[in-house]
């Protein structure tokens, strides 16, 4: 039974963990925070993925977390209503697409995985031998047969050894920022969105949530609160709302290209080998289907296999990052103004179909351009 550590309690990891027991490996996963990752933001689960879900049996219970999101409301700086939209065609759903926290997500893996699989928390990696011996901030040594790296688009794993991660960086020139801030205006299940020139607000609160999460996006290099410095309708609030969160995340959307994803007995899935960056609305799906796929030619003994089957997916959904960003940052009030007009004339355009199809087409061709193979029954 060969032996593998994986880097990363994450999506990627957890999933990555759970079919490399399907396969019979042992597996241990080494995670720096103290426990699973609770919270987060929400994420989508499409085409493939969610094959990979099923064949997991937790089909059921991802759409029993669902967030149950119904609708996305525009709001001008005044605090006007602009335009409403159904939340699956605001976040690029269609059909049996699924939306869950984050947080959620990893839970239901961890617990999937925690009886078979050793976790050990509070600790990272600090060096990779050729022969696979494995230094640790805080464990004693010890010896894998291979080590995956699925710690996330700044890999402690990649750096150690792929090298720099500017050598496989691509800054889209945008950043994110999100917290978990009260939710004053009473959302239930619903976005409420402000977008300006270069930077776009929204918050949401999803089922069973008393708080709520404030996203923002923009372009530029400036932090979050020069940058929306002087934005109108509930942005001073949401701001202000952010300096007490205790869970602020920033960082550029950024994505991760490489020519190959292992070396030796160092393998990478998920975002650490080919982060698509949130504005693909991708990562999970990525991370859910590489982990499947690493799993299954790994136990076919073929590194060259799981690079094989997933250059073209990896591929495509990559592509969605930077084209989906301008569509979620308009440049000018000109491109604002045009699109906040087509959501509102949208139920009644002759051609809604293909516009709902420039909206989401995209993302679900590209979540279904993988054939999955039968690895186990």
């Amino acid at each position: 039974m060969t032996n593998i550590l994986i880097s990363g309690a994450s999506v990627a990891g957890t999933a990555t963990a759970y079919w490399l027991r399907r396969h019979g490996f042992t597996v241990t996963v080494v995670e720096r925070a103290p426990e699973i990752r609770k919270g987060g933001y929400k994420v989508d689960i499409r085409g493939a993925a969610l094959t990979v879900i099923e064949r997991m049996g937790l089909l059921e219970a991802v759409r029993a977390h669902s967030t149950e999101m119904t609708i996305a409301t525009n709001y001008d700086a005044r605090g006007r209503v602009m335009a409403t939209m159904d939340a699956d065609l605001f976040g690029g759903r269609l059909e049996d697409d699924a939306e869950i926290m984050r947080g959620d997500l990893t839970e239901l893996l961890y617990e999937l995985t925690r009886e078979e699989v050793e976790y050990v928390f509070g600790d990272s990696i600090t060096a990779i031998g050729e022969d696979g011996t494995v230094t640790f901030e805080r464990s004693a040594p010890r010896r894998f047969d291979y080590v995956v790296g699925a710690d996330g688009v700044h890999s402690n794993v990649r750096g150690l050894a792929f090298g720099e991660e500017k050598r496989f960086a691509r800054d889209l020139g945008y950043q994110i920022a999100i917290a978990t801030v009260p939710n004053h205006l009473g959302l239930d299940r619903e976005e409420a969105v402000h977008l300006a020139p270069g930077r776009t607000a929204n918050v949401y609160s999803t089922k069973q949530d008393g708080d709520a999460k404030a996203l923002f996006m923009w372009s530029g290099e400036q932090d979050v609160h020069e940058a929306f410095a002087g934005v109108g309708w509930e942005v001073p609030k949401l701001l202000e709302a952010v300096r007490q969160s205790d869970d602020f995340y920033r960082d550029t959307l950024t994505q991760i290209h490489m020519d190959s994803w292992s070396k030796g007995r160092v393998v990478l899935v998920g975002d650490a080998g080919y982060c698509a960056s949130p504005a693909s609305g991708q990562g999970t799906s990525l991370a859910l289907v590489g982990a499947y796929v690493l799993a299954g030619e790994l136990a076919g003994g073929s590194l060259e296999g799981y690079e094989r089957e997933m250059r073209h997916f990896v591929e495509e959904n990559q592509k969605l990052g930077p084209t989906n960003i301008k569509g979620i940052v308009l440049a000018s009030a000109g491109m604002i103004w045009f699109q906040l007009k087509m959501i509102k004339l949208l139920p009644r355009l002759p051609w809604k179909d293909a516009m709902i199809d420039r909206i989401a087409g995209g993302i679900g061709r590209a979540a279904n351009a993988i054939s999955l193979k039968k690895y186990v029954e």
